[in-house]
């Protein structure tokens, strides 16, 4: 099994997943249901868990403790379905007939035995109360079942963190075994993030990017990928004039509406929607470029709850692809002098080290500058953020800087 169970259809999961007996009132029950019917969605339409549960929350009446149970059970059953599935298959009679609303029903009264440790009698009363009365009796034999069988003894590494075999077998091969399964394992909790002085909430990581593109006061700085506007805000902040670029244009709105909401001056903020590959801009004038990378993602698995199951080895590939157009254009962009911060949110080699070593063979006249230290680990010529190093975002970052006047061999000498 290397991905979760991706049960039949049954009857409408929209209509059936609250459809328990009415006049229920016990605490939680509205939460689950509604838990519910964000991962009905989420696997029967393909629906993101960032984007359906907002959605679902704002037309709700739940008080603030529900909404952020809710949260917690969606986004922490989503990245742990495979191992919500392993443990309820075992005492189902034929799990592919299960149908796609009873299998997450289950999936939830799993995940809050195993990996929230709630009381068995809660954790399978609320469950089996909250469920459509067709689904109460199966809910009730299963997870009893489930919550007597632990702890187990699980069958596989891929199983216990819940991840598709390759992303294991890939970061295995990629950072060693025992540092990839760290680096899961950490993207198994629950993401967290600082508030930044002007208020932004965003990861360490991210903050530690802007700090190692050293921003000098008036620096004009690219942003290329820029949405939803987190790094470039704050190289705004920090005294540059940025130009912030993405290639979507509805992405480039949170872009606008972040700049707007920290009041941050038109004069030293433009923002643009353009194709990074081919600019509408005159190059060679920017002092710094921040390529931070369209990416797999598997640095952030924990802020995205489904990338785990929708990320594909071919896409690694076609994005390190794209990354190598998007630092040829990056490098026309720099002044003489001028320097290119390359920074993505994941781990694979593909999307790193490799990508380090094509820079050297094709600019081999771009020089690296000192990667930053502390918890970053050297890679190659830049350095790799892993999650359980600080609590933050797996990123990879590489400083570099293209030849200026001042490289230029002395004719006196």
């Amino acid at each position: 099994m290397s991905e979760p169970r991706r049960p039949q259809r049954g009857s409408d999961p929209r209509t059936d997943a609250s459809s328990g007996p009415k006049g229920r009132s016990a605490p939680g029950v509205a939460a689950r249901q509604l838990a519910v019917d964000a991962l009905v969605r989420i696997d029967a339409e393909g629906a993101y868990a960032n984007l359906i549960l907002p959605t679902l929350l704002s037309r709700s009446s739940l008080d603030q403790r529900d909404r952020a149970f809710v949260t917690e059970l969606v986004y922490g059953t989503t990245r742990m379905c495979r191992s919500c599935d392993w443990l309820v298959d075992r005492f189902l009679p034929d799990p592919e007939r299960i149908d796609v609303t009873a299998r997450a029903w289950l999936r939830i009264g799993a995940f809050q035995l195993a990996f929230l440790a709630t009381p068995a009698h809660a954790a399978v009363g609320a469950t089996v109360e909250a469920a459509p009365r067709r689904l109460s009796g199966l809910c009730n034999a299963v997870l009893r079942k489930v919550a007597t069988s632990l702890p187990v003894t699980w069958p596989s590494d891929a199983v216990r963190l819940s991840q598709p075999d390759w992303i294991i077998e890939r970061l295995s091969e990629d950072l060693g075994s025992e540092t990839a399964l760290a680096a899961l394992e950490a993207m198994n909790a629950a993401a967290t993030s600082s508030v930044r002085e002007d208020g932004y909430v965003q990861d360490l990581g991210s903050q530690w990017i802007v700090e190692a593109v050293g921003v000098d006061i008036g620096d004009l700085i690219l942003d290329m990928c820029a949405a939803p506007g987190g790094k470039a805000t704050a190289l705004a902040a920090a005294g540059a004039r940025v130009v912030a670029s993405d290639v979507r244009a509805g992405r480039v709105g949170l872009v606008v509406e972040n700049a707007r909401r920290l009041q941050l001056s038109a004069d030293s903020f433009m923002v643009l929607v353009a194709d990074g590959t081919s600019l509408p801009i005159r190059p060679g004038i920017f002092d710094k470029v921040l390529l931070d990378a369209p990416c797999s993602g598997l640095g952030a698995l924990r802020r995205r709850p489904d990338a785990r199951w929708r990320i594909t080895p071919g896409d690694i590939d076609a994005l390190g692809a794209l990354q190598r157009r998007l630092i040829e254009s990056a490098i026309t962009m720099l002044r003489p002098g001028g320097e290119l911060i390359f920074s993505v949110c994941t781990l694979s080699r593909a999307e790193s080290l490799d990508i380090d070593m094509w820079i050297g063979e094709q600019f081999p006249e771009i020089e690296a500058l000192p990667a930053p230290g502390g918890v970053w680990t050297p890679l190659g010529r830049g350095a790799l953020l892993l999650p359980q190093s600080a609590d933050t975002d797996g990123m990879y970052i590489l400083r570099l800087r293209v030849p200026g006047p001042s490289d230029a061999p002395n004719s006196l000498s």
